[in-house]
């Protein structure tokens, strides 16, 4: 195994992780938030999908993700976090559908590079914050990590099983 296919491993992992936590969430549950000030698992996932497509774009400008609705940045940037209007957010099966299309698109774009590529130096608005090639590609999967491992509160809030 070379280091994009452990990058990879990583990438598929995280989401597959996150759309375990959420498989028996309804659309209402995705809008649940455990605390008031806690963010909802719609703005989460979209933050996810947000994540991958601004931050692979910035290195990437020509990789192939998918297109955002319109207003998708602003409902799940910053701005979007305190909002409660479903209208502002999607079906959980949309949610799913655009990641998993992100994702693909995040694993084809590490998958055109070489090992060596994976240590070069990043150019992007991240670089202060992943300098390297593969620093970027490894925070698109902890980004995951980190929103997913929030659902469990929601889950617990919800009376739903304890996962993991």
């Amino acid at each position: 195994m070379n280091g994009r296919e452990a990058i990879k491993l990583s990438l598929q992992a995280t989401k597959d992780h996150l759309d375990w936590m959420v498989a028996d969430f309804s659309d209402a549950d995705l809008l649940v938030r455990p605390i008031p000030e806690a963010n909802h698992a719609a703005w989460q996932i979209g933050n996810v999908i947000f994540g991958d497509v601004m931050l692979i774009k910035s290195e990437f400008p020509d990789s192939k993700m998918p297109e955002l609705p319109a207003g998708f940045d602003e409902n799940h940037g910053t701005p979007g976090a305190t909002s409660d209007d479903p209208a502002k957010f999607l079906s959980k099966s949309d949610y799913l559908t655009l990641l998993s299309k992100s994702r693909a698109a995040t694993i084809e774009t590490l998958m055109s590079l070489t090992d060596d590529d994976l240590d070069g130096d990043t150019k992007g608005s991240m670089k202060s914050f992943c300098p390297k090639i593969a620093h970027l590609f490894l925070t698109v999967a902890n980004h995951t990590t980190m929103h997913s491992g929030q659902f469990t509160v929601i889950r617990r809030k919800l009376g739903k099983p304890v996962l993991f």
